[in-house]
Parts: C-alpha cells; sequence; structure tokens
C-alpha cells in the first residue's frame, strides 16, 4: 500500500511539445543562428531535447560556447508561460487517487510555476517542488529524501512517477522506490523501472498493493 505519489511535470502531466513552439520559438531561433549552419542536425536533436531535459544539460551535452549558453539562460531565467495549458486527459486518473502528491520538477523557477499555474494544479498536490539548478545544487534525489525525511514516508510508502529514465526514475531507483515510467510512445524498452507503461490505468491498483 502506497500513501504518495511523487510526480514529474514536463511529459509527465501535460506534453512539452504542445507548447515548445510557443515557448521556446526565440530560444530555438537563438540556437539555429548559432549552431544550424554548422551542423544543422545537432542544432536539430539540441532542440528536440530540449522539449524533455533542463537547458543547462543540453547546453552542455551539445558544445554550447559560453556565450550561447549565457544568452540562453538570460532567456529562460525571466520566461513564463501564460497560453492555455491542458494535462493529459489521463492525468485525471491521477488526480483522483485519494493519497499524499507532491509534484518535483527541474526548471527554471519562474518558468515551471508558470506552468503548475496556467495548468492549474497547484492544489492537487502537498507541496510543489522546483529543482532549480540555477539557483541550488540540489537534485530530485535531495528532494525525494526530503520529502520522506520530513513527512515520516518508507521507501516502501512512495511511488514515483516519470517520464525520463535518466531523472526522477534514476533519483528514486538510487534510493529504492518504487517507479512507474509513463512512456506513451513506446520509446523505452528495458529501463530497469518497477512499472513501466503507456498509460495510467494501473496506477490506482498499483497503490493498493
Amino acid at each position: 500500500m502506497k500513501r504518495v505519489l511523487i510526480l514529474d511535470l514536463d511529459n509527465t502531466i501535460y506534453p512539452v511539445l504542445s507548447i515548445a513552439d510557443h515557448l521556446f520559438g526565440k530560444l530555438f531561433k537563438l540556437i539555429d543562428e548559432n549552431l544550424g549552419e554548422a551542423d544543422r542536425q545537432a542544432a536539430e536533436k539540441a532542440k528536440h531535447e530540449l522539449t524533455r531535459r533542463p537547458y543547462q544539460h543540453v547546453a552542455n551535452e551539445f558544445g554550447f560556447s559560453k556565450e550561447l549558453k549565457e544568452q540562453g539562460m538570460q532567456m529562460l531565467r525571466q520566461c513564463t508561460y501564460d497560453e492555455p495549458m491542458f494535462a493529459y486527459e489521463e492525468y485525471n486518473q491521477l488526480k483522483q487517487i485519494p493519497i499524499d502528491k507532491y509534484l518535483v520538477t527541474t526548471g527554471f523557477t519562474k518558468l515551471q510555476m508558470s506552468k503548475v499555474k496556467m495548468l492549474n494544479i497547484a492544489a492537487d498536490f502537498k507541496q510543489v517542488y522546483v529543482v532549480d539548478p540555477d539557483q541550488s545544487t540540489l537534485t530530485k534525489k535531495d528532494i525525494f529524501q526530503k520529502i520522506m525525511d520530513e513527512n515520516g514516508y518508507s521507501v516502501e510508502d512512495v511511488l514515483v512517477i516519470g517520464d525520463d529514465p535518466k531523472s526522477e526514475i534514476k533519483a528514486a531507483i538510487e534510493l529504492g522506490i518504487d517507479t512507474f515510467l509513463f512512456d506513451p510512445t513506446d520509446k523505452y524498452t528495458n529501463e530497469n523501472a518497477t512499472y513501466h507503461a503507456r498509460n495510467y490505468h494501473d496506477v490506482a491498483e498499483i497503490v493498493t498493493k
């Protein structure tokens, strides 16, 4: 029996691609201007990765120049999203499960909190945590441990739900927490997650085991 769900935000509660062009338009243009002429394939891949991973990680992996990385950082630090946003329809299945829920997301604080506002989901959670590499060295793993320590949960009480095997899923596994990898496009195979599915149909049953 689980007492708590910890959820990721991007591509877990809503699809980033639904807002990517509007949100990242200026940043994508900046990347094209700096990388596109020299390596169009790298530029396109970097832009795709930005829809699923923190900017700093993508910038380092794709060798953004110091100037390009800083320009992108300055752009995103002050960025917010104020257009209509819509969660996956299946999010309602998670929302209705009557146990404690926490949201733990990585990104720039102002931007992530503006998404929470536009999705109107803050009230669904006991607390919302933004892991912001621009402001702190804390990781999702640190926050998961903090949630357990401050609320008296054991690892057996918790289920972490997310879409990224290298982020929240990896952090939870390292702590011995059960994981649910949400994979609507069957992108992954064996990622060591406890549960792995294209939808959230089984989560309500899982938490009662």
